[in-house]
């Protein structure tokens, strides 16, 4: 069928100046996907992170935020201006484009490997001031925008974003639903002296503790919810496990009691665990994580109720009286009783925030608990049946000094409809130092906050 001639407007169009047309980026393969294009020649770019020349071969590591892949330059196969630039002056961080064919050998990086016929050198880096040697954490933690380029601290953060997806499938495959919680409050969710606080246009308002009072009053409207984000806490500790910005969620379940708050934790805890271990195996492997005791880790966990605790703790020598909150080195002799978490429950109310259930079985305590992950990292998660009678809620919130007429709108969930509810918070840092196995929760977060650092 014969083609329409071009309207004499559509003609009179003049060529474009090949000078200045739009030249399009080449399609880049992600590292990751190497494997499917064994045997063709692909493009990759990304940014160097080792030069090693041995007479007329070379070998360049190039990272492209999705792996690593080592690059063969064969001087005899290049032309002088692509050896010259891979061999010459290439610093660390260069980014560069490399061209060649993929090639699978189980010896290299991530199994495959690019024979090199071009490479482009896009950006050259001034001199990177993270080396193979020793740095001092403070150095590393000054320069943390460039210290998470590093394997480790690369593979932790991996870590961290598989558990924080695995937190919303494990609460959306469930029926719960996500209520976002303001991070500017005028209630005092934990403990006065924990507050950061700042000036809201006249008025005092804190840097939430918790999403939890709020989240709370979606139960009746949902049954199940959840909230997930940063809290604050203006705590003057620099122990390896306390950030004064970390990321908590919190569950909240309608006609849910002590018991069964429990029992959700041993699940979501037991998830997170299985789906690091199936996820993450090559991060763990690259932090030296030996996996072995998070293999065994599902439940039912260990329980032992304060009064137990304590008793255990003086048969130990500890000089702890009952009434006493537990420290960390207290958590820390009872967690190493089992490699499995350990849940503590039934606190004393004085050691334990207002809102939490009288025990009607020893008023002294509240339906409480906290999971304390072995290994000396602590507690991960605190939890607790909410106290759902009106009359004992203000009294507790009296008896703390807390002004009343703040949590009006707390107290309204008990005046319309009150009903049995529970739930719990855990710290998102704390868990996954634990199921990577780093020393401390600083390299868990990309910017961490701590009591002498603000910056980057």
């Amino acid at each position: 069928m014969p083609q329409p001639e071009s309207s004499s407007q559509e003609q009179a169009q003049p060529e474009a100046d090949p000078q200045t047309q739009f030249q399009p980026r080449p399609t880049y393969t992600e590292v990751q996907d190497l494997h499917a294009h064994a045997g063709n020649e692909v493009t990759v770019a990304g940014w160097v992170e080792t030069v090693r020349i041995h007479g007329k071969v070379a070998f360049i590591v190039l990272r492209d935020g999705t792996g690593l892949v080592q690059c063969v330059l064969v001087r005899k196969a290049l032309g002088d201006e692509d050896w010259e630039t891979g061999t010459g002056e290439l610093p660390q961080e260069s980014t560069v484009e490399i061209t060649g064919e993929v090639k699978l050998d189980d010896r290299a990086p991530g199994g495959a490997e690019l024979v090199v016929s071009g490479l482009r050198l896009l950006s050259k880096a001034e001199e990177f001031p993270i080396q193979p040697k020793e740095h001092g954490i403070e150095f590393l933690m000054d320069n943390r925008h460039l210290w998470l380029r590093s394997s480790m601290q690369r593979a932790g953060l991996k870590v961290r974003a598989e558990v924080m997806q695995a937190v919303h499938d494990f609460f959306y495959d469930r029926g719960f639903t996500r209520i976002d919680t303001p991070i500017l409050t005028g209630s005092i969710g934990e403990s006065a002296g924990t507050l950061f606080s700042t000036d809201y246009f006249g008025e005092k308002a804190y840097l939430a503790q918790t999403g939890q009072l709020y989240v709370e009053t979606a139960c009746p409207a949902f049954r199940k919810v959840y909230c997930f984000g940063p809290t604050f806490r203006a705590e003057k500790s620099k122990t390896r496990r306390h950030l004064t910005e970390f990321w908590m969620v919190e569950p909240e379940v309608a006609f849910a009691d002590s018991d069964e708050n429990m029992r959700l934790q041993e699940t979501f805890v037991t998830y997170l665990v299985e789906r690091a271990l199936e996820r993450c195996s090559e991060e763990l492997k690259v932090l030296e994580r030996d996996t072995s005791k998070l293999e065994q880790v599902r439940g039912p966990f260990p329980r032992m109720s304060y009064t137990e605790a304590v008793e255990y703790l003086q048969s130990q020598g500890n000089d702890i009286a009952w009434g006493r909150d537990l420290g960390a080195a207290d958590e820390t002799i009872l967690a190493s009783r089992s490699d499995l978490p350990t849940l503590i429950y039934n606190y004393p109310k004085e050691a334990k925030a207002f809102y939490m259930k009288e025990n009607p079985d020893d008023p002294r305590t509240v339906l409480c608990n906290d999971m304390l992950a072995p290994e000396g990292y602590g507690e991960i998660i605190g939890g607790s049946q909410r106290e759902d009678d009106l009359d004992r809620l203000v009294t507790r919130i009296r008896e703390e000094g807390l002004p009343e007429e703040v949590y009006s709108w707390y107290l309204d969930l008990r005046r319309y409809g009150s009903f049995v509810h529970s739930g719990f918070g855990l710290g998102i840092e704390r868990t996954v130092a634990w199921i990577t196995g780093r020393p401390h929760v600083r390299e868990m977060i990309p910017y961490p906050r701590l009591m002498n650092r603000l910056n980057p």
